[in-house]
């Protein structure tokens, strides 16, 4: 998917759904909603765009599992599914994170080292509903990559700039004020400068558990070894 630039043209105005797009929303949920289900006991979030709502047809399906489990129970979970896996993680000081795609749009990431409260936070931010609010079809507010607050309607949603009301972002979103700032100076700073790339992007290979893969990266980076020891890792 094209990277996507910051908007800041116009203050507030109202999408409306063509029926195309909707049915993009539901065929989309329907696949989130069959992946999470194999995954219930983990308490999975979906969440981005499938989640507020605003899709496209090339959006992607996002699921994260909140808590830090070991790997082979969630495999286990999507046995027959799981294709690709990685260890990524954003920045050295960023959170590490296991991540399984079940086909070229649909991914499930998972905590490889106990995640904080404001990087749980980040999932709210961009908008994030539990099996139940799948299965009900409930739609959440949540801000895009391009720092638009996507608020949702019956007839689609309502667009909002993110800019300059930060403090009305958390109380909508029930984040900090904190998070709003950072993601802001993050996207903004990306959108002048370039995505630098990503600090970890590794494969697992099919016959290395996540830990196993985790433990022989963190033994030649200090940066990774050192959030592990923090955390709680492997």
């Amino acid at each position: 998917m094209p990277r996507e630039k910051v908007v800041r043209v116009w203050d507030e105005r109202e999408v409306v759904y063509t029926p195309k797009r909707w049915r993009y929303l539901w065929e989309k949920r329907e696949k989130a909603l069959k992946v999470m289900e194999r995954l219930s006991q983990f308490d999975p979030l979906l969440y981005g765009s499938v989640a507020r709502g605003d899709v496209r047809r090339d959006s992607d399906i996002d699921i994260f599992i909140p808590i830090r489990v070991p790997s082979y129970l969630i495999e286990l979970a999507l046995e027959g599914l799981v294709g690709r896996r990685r260890i990524v993680m954003a920045t050295p000081w960023h959170l590490i994170k296991g991540v399984i795609e079940i086909d070229e749009e649909t991914t499930v990431t998972f905590p490889l080292i106990e995640p904080t409260d404001r990087e749980l936070e980040f999932y709210r931010w961009g908008g994030a509903i539990d099996l139940w609010g799948v299965k009900t079809k409930e739609r959440v507010p949540g801000v895009n990559k391009k720092l638009i607050l996507i608020i949702p309607t019956e007839k689609g949603h309502i667009e909002r700039e993110v800019v300059g009301r930060e403090s009305e972002v958390a109380k909508i979103l029930g984040v900090s004020v904190d998070i709003v700032t950072e993601r802001v100076h993050v996207l903004t700073r990306r959108d002048s400068i370039g995505r630098t790339g990503i600090y970890l992007n590794e494969e697992v290979p099919d016959w290395m558990s996540f830990e196993e893969a985790l433990k022989i990266i963190a033994d030649r980076d200090p940066n990774v070894r050192k959030k592990v020891r923090e955390r709680g890792g492997v």
